[in-house]
């Protein structure tokens, strides 16, 4: 967690002018902002719910954000992803690295901190070790799922978020006081039988909904201030309005996460290495631990087979009915399927085992 001492110098420090009203504000005040901006927040995402989020919390002043994020900036991202433009789009720039240097414009004084990186199995430690906070913004319950393990196993607080359609929720977990996500939902919903954003749509107003309401709690929690933390389930449905509040239940000393302590997902016994993506006719490719592709060489070899588009980040490749990107480290995301198997032949046929 964060380190008193420090809050305490900072809080003898003077206060730069731009978080004057944040501090006007009783609930934080100087020795909130002060904790405020000796923390560390880790964001596991930054499509829809991550950009408002990153935003927020930039612009609050935590100390340090890293965005992990494994994707590019597409067209459709535009209607909702509030950090990204025309031109992320048309230089094929990875979300990460887009959402750190139009943040740091924003605010020079937090160190922000962009990795194009999947959070997996085997990547996770290293990525969120050392963070006072992690933020969710996924877009599968396997990652989410890995978060929770890793929070729990860690006494790592995380915020949990989602929505698709008008509709959106999120809660907050504090590993140790409330009940992790396991004990909230046993397991995720089987493929296909959940709206996602692809077959339901998504409108913006309940994403910042969310995101500003996960933001919150976030604050709350930098500040020192859990008296003030929502111990319960936040659901909405804009469109319809609705709101409706249920109460986080009991820690589940049967929970196989919290209770037993068995950590599948985080020691890889669960989850997989080719995932559908939410609200896209895609499916993600991982690699092991270590992989390198030389994506000049790559870009050689499938010159002749269709259209390429290639930057230092990745590589685009059009390719019959399929479009495949492919990062340097391995991954890819393959377009025009939801079909695992599918996928994996195309990966496979194109790129390598």
């Amino acid at each position: 967690m964060i380190d008193d001492s420090k809050a305490e110098t900072m809080e003898q420090q003077e206060i730069p002018a731009r978080y004057s009203r944040q501090i006007l504000f009783d609930g934080i005040g100087k020795e909130g902002q002060a904790r405020i901006m000796a923390s560390r927040v880790a964001l596991v995402g930054c499509g829809a719910l991550g950009t408002v989020q990153a935003s927020l919390l930039v612009r609050a002043g935590v100390g340090a954000l890293r965005i992990i994020d494994r994707d590019f900036v597409e067209e459709s991202n535009l209607q909702r992803q509030i950090l990204f433009d025309e031109d992320d789009v048309r230089n094929l720039v990875p979300k990460a690295v887009a959402a750190e240097k139009k943040l740091r414009s924003a605010n020079s004084l937090v160190q922000v901190e962009g990795v194009v990186e999947d959070v997996n199995a085997s990547t996770i430690g290293r990525l969120l070790k050392g963070f006072d906070l992690i933020v969710d913004a996924s877009d599968n319950f396997d990652v989410r799922y890995l978060v929770n393990d890793y929070a729990v196993k860690t006494g790592t607080p995380w915020v949990y978020g989602a929505c698709v359609g008008s509709y959106g929720l999120t809660f907050p977990i504090l590993p140790g006081e409330t009940a992790c996500l396991q004990c909230v939902f046993e397991s995720a919903p089987p493929a296909g039988f959940s709206p996602t954003c692809d077959t339901a749509g998504v409108i913006g107003p309940i994403v910042g909904t969310i995101a500003s309401m996960q933001a919150a709690e976030a604050l709350k929690i930098l500040a020192g201030r859990r008296d003030k933390i929502n111990r319960r389930i936040t659901a909405l449905d804009l469109w319809e309005n609705r709101r409706d509040g249920f109460d986080l239940p009991a820690r589940d000393p049967k929970c196989p996460c919290c209770g037993q302590r068995k950590f599948e997902y985080l020691d890889g016994a669960r989850g997989a290495e080719a995932t559908t993506l939410c609200g896209r006719n895609s499916v993600q490719i991982c690699q092991r631990a270590g992989t390198r592709v030389d994506l000049d060489a790559l870009a050689h070899r499938l010159a002749p087979l269709g259209s390429l588009e290639k930057n230092r980040f990745l590589l685009r490749a059009n390719i019959d009915d399929y479009q495949l990107t492919i990062f340097a480290n391995g991954r890819a995301i393959i377009s025009g399927t939801y079909d695992l198997a599918v996928a994996k032949s195309l990966y496979s046929r194109y790129v390598g085992a």
